[in-house]
């Protein structure tokens, strides 16, 4: 993981259109393409990008989905393919980050866009669809490679190639492998709910502390 301060690049910013998996009647967003040229950003992520689950994905809290080089690398590993920007239906690939080095509140600053990490990504049954497999998502679970949600702070135009600032959340660490294996009140003791509500955390994965 980048230190404070260091910049990194934009693999490739991804977008998609609402399709059908096989065998669905609803439509889903999760196939996303690597997009040349900029995007404009706003407060709801990328605009015309298809987000079809209002219920668990999208809004202000999740507008973008990242995932890091090193995520896809260990993918391409794991899985025997070549995994192209975009599979697991991401809207970002920034190189040499590890979501699971990730904190909620850590910043991510483009020339125009600013994105702060609130949340990891929880595997689906969309996503063992899109892979093929019924069973996947228990496994990329336990991978601990998920991917992360972030809030646009500031909106702008953004493209691949761009130069992107890491900038570390200095309150509470909150890191994305917890959110990701351990995020239920009873795996979590009260010192920790409380200290993790203390973050910048998106406010879906609030409400499970908040009980």
């Amino acid at each position: 993981m980048k230190r404070k301060g260091q910049s990194m690049k934009i693999r490739a910013v991804c977008r998609g259109e609402a399709t059908t998996l096989p065998g669905k009647t609803a439509k889903t967003g999760i196939f996303k393409h690597a997009v040349q040229g900029p995007v404009i950003v706003d407060a709801e992520g990328i605009v015309s990008d298809a987000v079809c689950n209002r219920k668990h994905h999208g809004g202000p809290d999740q507008a973008i989905y990242a995932m890091g080089s090193v995520d896809l690398d260990f993918w391409s590993d794991t899985l025997g393919l070549s995994i192209e920007p975009g599979f697991f239906g991401e809207n970002l690939v920034l190189e040499d980050v590890d979501s699971a080095k990730l904190h909620v509140g850590d910043r991510f600053l483009a020339k125009e866009v600013v994105l702060e990490v609130t949340a990891a990504r929880i595997p689906c049954a969309t996503l063992s669809a899109r892979i093929g497999e019924p069973d996947f998502a228990p496994r990329f679970r336990k991978a601990g490679h998920p991917g992360f949600y972030c809030r646009v702070l500031k909106g702008g135009m953004l493209m691949a190639g761009e130069d992107v600032v890491f900038e570390p959340y200095q309150g509470t660490k909150l890191p994305i492998p917890v959110i990701l294996q351990r995020f239920r009140p009873m795996q979590l003791t009260e010192d920790e709910r409380a200290a993790y509500l203390d973050t910048p955390l998106a406010s879906r994965f609030r409400a499970m502390l908040e009980v």
